[in-house]
């Protein structure tokens, strides 16, 4: 599908759909426990691929509304009857490779996207914790073998690619026999998803120690969350933000409580170009206003997510703005780096690729005919740039079905001028 776009302003209340991040994760851990409630979770293409993936495994999910019913398999997954497709869930596919290894084992695959994405580290720690787990191709990337169980022992893992193999280490190793130590080489990157991990794990009863270089988990543990209730998106709230601050526009947001999702980071770097903002924490509502941007340097390595709405920011702000330490960002849906640097300089933006990063020379857009990439953060980014350049069309828009299924919607509903339709 397309989106066209055109050059307008918005206005009015909106709130930010759930976490996609914490959605995951509470699926999963109520599925490994012995069930619960996941109240107000996101319902999008990769929570979708969780859900059949925990009852691949053995767990009884049913949709009540703005709820999750969850009967799950009580720390004893089971073995899946066929293989597990995660479609574009990177989350998915590694989360559950590390749930397979609970079982006798599990094939999991994806789209063309996932079977792109590197998993070399989750798979050589799967390895040293008694499992066998490997790639059919032999590069690291799905299709997905995962034979054998998990005892427990230590590994070395590699921070530099995603928290995501970590996360998924973190679920599964409680759940094994005998106790697990976990060590972090190089630096860990995108440490707030880990942090968010942990955080709901404790909440479900598990004991971890960890200062972040190593972590110890005590094997023969349960889970137990009971009611959760997932908190806002602030990833989804950077383009309804980042709307408001490019087109001098006034936005009230709800549903933003403080969290540990890296990505509210937003809110101070909004500030740091410009925009006005007032945040009621405790009530979780933010209102901005859109004023003129001043270039900014971001480092991304806790905030791979923000990096295609920072470039849009930083392609209309005045200066020169400057993203660095996201190397890992290469390694999502698709290389976003190189994907922002091509769509905006269609667009007309000053925009210089470094290895790890961007720099942006600001000064405005023109509108052009951009593609998102198959990618539902380049598709939203290029959205909001399509509100100042104006005549904008953005290839692949269905891709935001991933993460915020209703954003086309929910931007005409405060003003913004775009219609989808066909190719």
């Amino acid at each position: 599908m397309i989106a066209s776009v055109e050059r307008s302003q918005v206005s009015g209340e909106v709130s930010v759909p759930p976490s996609k991040s914490y959605t995951h994760r509470a699926i999963t851990i109520s599925a490994l426990g012995p069930g619960g409630s996941v109240k107000r979770p996101l319902l999008s293409a990769d929570t979708r691929a969780t859900i059949r993936a925990a009852e691949a495994f053995g767990a009884e999910i049913a949709i009540e509304g703005e709820t999750l019913a969850v009967a799950g398999v009580g720390g004893g997954p089971k073995t899946p009857e066929n293989v597990i497709d995660v479609e574009n869930s990177g989350t998915t596919l590694r989360i559950m490779a590390a749930v397979a290894a609970l079982t006798d084992g599990a094939v999991l695959t994806g789209d063309a996207s996932i079977r792109r994405r590197p998993n070399g580290p989750l798979l050589r720690s799967l390895g040293d914790l008694g499992a066998e787990a490997f790639s059919i191709r032999k590069n690291d990337c799905a299709p997905l073998v995962v034979r054998g169980r998990i005892k427990g022992g230590r590994t070395v893992l590699d921070g530099s690619v995603s928290s995501q193999f970590l996360s998924a280490l973190l679920i599964s190793c409680p759940l094994a026999e005998e106790d697990s130590e976990i060590e972090i080489k190089g630096e860990l990157k995108s440490r707030p998803y880990a942090e968010i991990t942990l955080e709901m794990l404790e909440e479900a009863g598990a004991v971890i120690e960890t200062d972040f270089q190593r972590f110890s988990l005590r094997g023969g543990q349960s889970y137990d969350l009971g009611g959760y209730t997932v908190p806002g998106d602030f990833s989804s709230a950077s383009y309804l933000l980042a709307a408001a601050a490019v087109t001098g526009s006034r936005l009230t947001v709800r549903g933003l409580r403080p969290s540990n999702q890296g990505d509210s980071a937003i809110v101070s770097i909004l500030q740091e170009m410009g925009a006005k903002i007032s945040w009621d924490r405790s009530e979780g509502v933010l209102e901005i206003e859109g004023r003129d941007l001043s270039g900014v340097e971001v480092d991304a390595s806790l905030t791979p997510d923000l990096v295609p709405t920072i470039a849009v920011l930083g392609a209309v702000a005045e200066g020169r703005t400057v993203v660095r330490n996201a190397e890992h960002v290469r390694h999502k849906e698709t290389d976003r780096l190189r994907a922002m640097a091509v769509e905006l300089s269609k667009m007309g933006a000053k925009i210089s690729e470094r290895p790890d990063g961007l720099v942006i020379e600001g000064g405005g857009l023109r509108g052009a005919r951009v593609n998102g990439h198959h990618d539902h953060r380049i598709v939203m980014a290029m959205t909001v740039a399509g509100l100042v350049a104006g005549d904008t069309m953005v290839e692949t828009a269905e891709a935001v079905s991933v993460s915020y299924p209703g954003f086309f919607e929910e931007m005409a509903r405060i003003g913004a001028t775009v219609e989808v339709g066909g190719e």
